[in-house]
């Protein structure tokens, strides 16, 4: 007797989706240790300028141009929204979900896009882990005239100019209509 011929979709389905998923992550895995690698560097830092430095200290002294300085930020960027912890921290954590999402979903020829979302997740990261365990975020490179930042701040400001950078260049790529 012939034994009856049966179709399993959701198998062969979850091959294809697991496939598919693996390689997604592998693809994205340099990208993510580049952000691994920005959070520990700039975790470093901070936990290097709160166990050598005191609140508010300055070295060197007498510097007018750049310094370090140990602040603690509970706002945002340039000191914007003081005092909002819980809603940084909530926006924070959607703007990393967006970002991975954005990581797993580009094509792999769009490195650049792939190194700008990489720098932009690992600084979040970074002031993440600060709001949560601290309820701030520590500062410390201090150019007078200009409020303090650290090296998360640096790597999310440059991975928006370089998605801003992109963004322009694209919409240059096309080339000019010619003229009848």
């Amino acid at each position: 007797m012939e034994q009856p011929v049966t179709f399993s979709a959701t198998s062969s389905a979850s091959a294809t989706i697991g496939a598919r998923g693996l390689a997604a992550w592998r693809r994205v895995a340099p990208w993510l240790l580049l952000a691994a690698a920005i959070i520990g560097v700039d975790q470093g830092t901070k936990a290097i300028v709160r166990a050598r430095m005191d609140l508010y200290e300055i070295w060197p002294a007498g510097w007018e141009i750049i310094r370090l300085q140990h602040v603690q930020n509970t706002g945002a960027a340039f000191g914007i929204l003081q005092g909002a912890g819980t809603f940084l921290v909530v926006a924070t954590f959607i703007a990393i979900v967006a970002i991975a999402i954005f990581l797993l979903t580009l094509p792999s020829h769009g490195r650049l896009y792939h190194l700008a979302l990489s720098m932009i997740l690992g600084g979040a990261i970074g002031n993440l882990i600060d709001r949560i365990r601290l309820g701030a975020v520590t500062d410390f490179i201090d150019p007078t005239h200009y409020p303090a930042f650290n090296l998360a701040d640096s790597s999310i400001v440059c991975g928006v100019a370089l998605l801003g950078f992109l963004a322009f260049r694209e919409g240059n790529d096309t080339p000019p209509k010619e003229q009848p």
